[in-house]
């Protein structure tokens, strides 16, 4: 048998004991993501084969929050992809403005600075205070440091640059205050957003959303997964309502239903058909 082989056996192995053991089920990742992350994990654990953590990640739960945190995905920035955030400004905040109180669910949060992100937005269009945004994540430190709200100083003229090409219309330094070297976003963003723990691939729908943000996660799911998220998704959305993926995201080869229209095909916005 090739050591490639033996080395598949071994980490279905390690993500049936991780869901058996605990419940967080990696087994409907995509094969190369989470074969890449196990790779890393080995080689920061000290152990000289994958099969040698199991019994580690069985009776030890502090190897368990390595794992979870090693597999989560938490590459973000503020106004990540900025023509995204001009397309919600333009195409969708239209839309928003014709309720009387917006429900936003954002999926796969990681450490929340597109949730300000999404927060700035509303702020600058006039709907924050009519607004209820979920911020969701399975990655419970990642979660903290979203709720705290605290990020790194050195990141902030990028961020800045970001929010400007995004159309921002204030100055960015509104939203945040420096302290030493990392900046503290500002109270008032945080006012109405809720921070919570949600598995995409255990967990069960939100209700009655007008708005869905989950881009560039479904990319480490295989088919299986992806169609469960989406169907999750679809069954959370109002008619009528949006759904934003990342820019290498897309309905295709899916089993959800076609009845989504491409609000900005570049941008991958689409909105649930009206009945």
């Amino acid at each position: 048998m090739e050591k490639t082989e033996v080395e598949e056996i071994e980490i279905d192995l390690l993500l049936e004991a991780l869901f058996r053991r605990y419940g967080y089920d990696f087994r409907r990742y995509a094969k190369a993501s989470i074969t890449r992350r196990i790779r890393h994990l080995l080689e920061k654990s000290g152990h000289r084969r994958i099969s040698e953590m199991i019994p580690e990640l069985l009776y030890d739960k502090s190897f368990l929050e390595k794992i979870v945190y090693d597999f989560s995905i938490t590459v973000t920035e503020m106004f990540r992809d900025p023509g995204f955030y001009r397309a919600i400004r333009e195409k969708v905040v239209p839309y928003l403005k014709t309720y009387p109180f917006i429900k936003i669910w954002h999926a796969g949060c990681a450490t929340g600075e597109e949730v300000y992100s999404i927060a700035i937005v509303l702020k600058e269009e006039g709907l924050y205070d009519r607004a209820t945004i979920f911020a969701t994540d399975f990655n419970d430190p990642a979660l903290t440091k979203g709720k705290e709200g605290i990020y790194s100083l050195e990141n902030i003229k990028q961020y800045t640059l970001n929010y400007q090409d995004a159309g921002g219309t204030c100055s960015f330094s509104k939203y945040y205050h420096a302290q030493y070297d990392s900046v503290i976003m500002d109270q008032s963003l945080k006012k109405n957003i809720t921070f919570a723990n949600h598995n995409l691939v255990t967990d069960s729908t939100f209700s009655e959303m007008h708005l869905i943000l989950c881009r560039n996660v479904l990319i480490y799911f295989n088919k299986t997964l992806q169609d469960r998220v989406l169907r999750l998704f679809h069954d959370s959305l109002i008619h009528g309502g949006f759904l934003c993926l990342g820019t290498k995201e897309s309905f295709q080869f899916s089993d959800v239903p076609g009845d989504y229209e491409r609000i900005d095909n570049k941008e991958k916005i689409y909105q649930k058909k009206t009945i």
